[in-house]
């Protein structure tokens, strides 16, 4: 639950002054008289209780204030469900207000949303795998010191210190959840706990001054211009003690513990195998897409889209001169395999496909000319999904912009296996990682004026991860993507989302093992083998969220025809994406209350 507020919350502390302006009543009362400090006011609360969402947010630095930076979450269970029964509190509070506006009423729908979705997940709050081998508690933390606590001077140097040292209890604390879902029989698949006992093995078998944590600080501290040379010793002598003291020993505690649950755990990959599981999943499918659809149905459209794109992709091949006769497979793997699509695997060759990446950003930046009256003031930059955690990390992810301006958006670019990088699939993941796709629709909701905070960083990933998905096809569609190579990339890319469908639903609702899953994966995407199994064991650890892609992404496309036909001349392509992007991410159903009001206002 405090991960999925987190979530709902990061940026919550934009309007922090403004705390003081609303007085002692305003801020205390159970129902505030404005509605707009009610929203606001519930998410600034929780936020300070989140160490680590203070610093994500980096507003509090810029005044001043740092102490947060010292200190990691509370993880406990206790914490989890004070976070709980408070927010059912906001809920039974948010339904008094009456009489509200319509952009009032609008928010106070959406979180209705979001509080009922919480609540309805109560019963299956533990049906999840909190240490996982995509993004599990053990990978976040170093990740979270390297990416997001911030190295400027001494103190920050004297915090990142004290936050290693909380390392013991903060994870004693996460295990707490563990136990409890061990005596509840709510085991992660073997092969999971596996992953995360390799992953952890592989961290701390690494002498620590090769550690991520020391590097990371050794070279931050040499970038910085306010830790002067005499200080580095010092500092990063206790860096090394309190990762040789503290994080070692811990992550060999958590080794220990996965390690004796290892035996216990079974083979069965779906969520089915648990007790509820197959409640818990249409939940996740509900929270994922926000629609009702059903397992069976998702499944068959993936089905009936991958049948489409693979038609598509085998004209352009045989337009090109591929053998085709043996169907989609065969000339895929034909295309995967010809080396002229792929940079050389050397440190020079990955650095060059950075590079590149930049410059298709670079490019469509500059020419999406009046395709968007609005856009982020954010800047962005590319780079490499660190190297500890690449090999089971995703092709790509973007990390939002800091709401201080202090960090851009970034597109991390995952270079492990040269061959999961072909040349004609890189405008695409650009696009939809960068420009005009996660950039510009979660910096521009960042960026919004106006609106409530949840509104503006609000978790409809069916909304975020459509639009991402949308925007690829936007690109093609704005002449991007002109080289029939770039095509084939793009609808590979697509492709790829529309098996999403297929094996999301077989691996959890139709009982498909990992390995079925895998396999059909191979046959119909053409993509390397890593990747697929990577993204495989992706699923079985996130059930739902790979479902939200092109459940999103067909609903964006139908609403735009929809205004198309409804305006004929008086539809603006610009006009559409600002609807669509101007009140933060939203539900499906929502979206569209959002278009059919867009259409009546032009129409007027």
């Amino acid at each position: 639950m405090k991960t999925f507020f987190k979530w709902l919350g990061i940026g919550v502390l934009v309007i922090i002054l403004g705390a003081a302006a609303w007085g002692t009543h305003e801020w205390n009362a159970e129902k505030p008289f404005s509605f707009r400090v009610f929203l606001d006011r519930t998410l600034i609360q929780q936020a300070l209780k989140s160490p680590q969402t203070l610093t994500s947010i980096g507003v509090l630095d810029g005044m001043g204030i740092k102490g947060h930076n010292a200190h990691l979450d509370d993880a406990s269970l206790a914490s989890s469900q004070a976070t709980f029964d408070e927010l059912m509190q906001v809920k039974n509070v948010l339904v008094q207000y009456e009489d509200l506006d319509e952009d009032q009423q609008l928010s106070k729908d959406i979180a209705l949303y979001l509080l009922n979705t919480l609540s309805g997940f109560e019963k299956y709050q533990y049906h999840s795998y909190p240490f996982n081998q995509m993004s599990g508690a053990q990978s976040n933390f170093p990740s979270f010191m390297d990416g997001q606590h911030p190295i400027t001077d001494v103190e920050s140097v004297d915090f990142y210190i004290s936050r290693l040292s909380e390392s013991k209890r903060y994870f004693t604390q996460m295990l707490e959840g563990m136990k409890l879902r061990e005596e509840k029989n709510i085991l992660p698949p073997r092969f999971v706990i596996q992953r995360v006992i390799d992953e952890m093995q592989g961290f701390i078998d690494k002498p620590v001054k090769e550690n991520i944590l020391y590097t990371s600080v050794q070279r931050r501290m040499k970038e910085s211009d306010e830790i002067v040379e005499a200080d580095y010793d010092g500092l990063l002598s206790n860096v090394a003690t309190e990762i040789e003291n503290t994080v070692y020993p811990t992550y060999q505690m958590l080794i220990d513990y996965f390690t004796g649950l290892k035996p216990k755990a079974g083979t069965d990959d779906g969520l089915w195998h648990l007790e509820g599981g197959g409640e818990a999943y249409k939940l996740a499918l509900r929270f994922f897409t926000t629609t009702d659809y059903s397992a069976d149905y998702i499944h068959n459209v993936g089905l009936s889209e991958v049948d489409r794109i693979q038609a598509e992709i085998l004209a352009i091949l045989a337009q090109e001169r591929f053998d085709v006769s043996q169907g989609f497979t065969a000339a895929i793997n034909t295309l995967a395999e010809d080396e002229r699509f792929y940079y050389p695997d050397t440190a020079e060759g990955r650095e060059q496909i950075l590079a590149d990446y930049q410059t298709i950003l670079d490019e469509i930046d500059a020419g999406l000319g009046d395709a968007f009256l609005v856009r982020p003031e954010a800047g962005m930059e590319v780079k490499r999904i660190p190297q500890f955690k690449e090999k089971t990390a995703p092709g790509a992810y973007y990390e939002a912009p800091a709401f201080d301006g202090s960090r851009p958006g970034v597109f991390f670019a995952n270079l492990y296996d040269i061959k999961a990088t072909p040349t004609y699939s890189m405008r695409t993941l650009a696009y939809h990682e960068g420009i005009p796709g996660h950039h510009f629709q979660i910096a521009i909701a960042m960026e919004l004026e106006g609106l409530p905070i949840f509104r503006t960083v609000a978790p409809f990933v069916a909304y975020i991860e459509g639009w991402a998905l949308y925007s690829e096809r936007l690109a093609w569609d704005l002449g991007f993507q002109d080289d029939p190579f770039d095509n084939i990339g793009r609808l590979q890319a697509e492709l790829f989302r529309a098996v999403r469908l297929v094996v999301d639903t077989g691996i959890h609702a139709k009982r498909w093992t990992r390995e079925e899953a895998i396999d059909y994966m191979l046959a119909n995407t053409g993509m390397a083998e890593s990747d697929v199994t990577s993204e495989i064991e992706r699923y079985i650890v996130m059930p739902g969220q790979a479902t939200s892609y092109k459940v999103g992404m067909m609903k964006i496309l139908e609403l735009r025809e929809k205004a198309k036909l409804a305006l004929g001349d008086k539809f603006v392509l610009g006009e559409f994406h600002d609807a669509v992007l101007k009140n933060g991410a939203v539900p499906l159903d929502v979206l569209e209350q959002i278009i059919d009001k867009y259409i009546a206002d032009t129409l007027s």
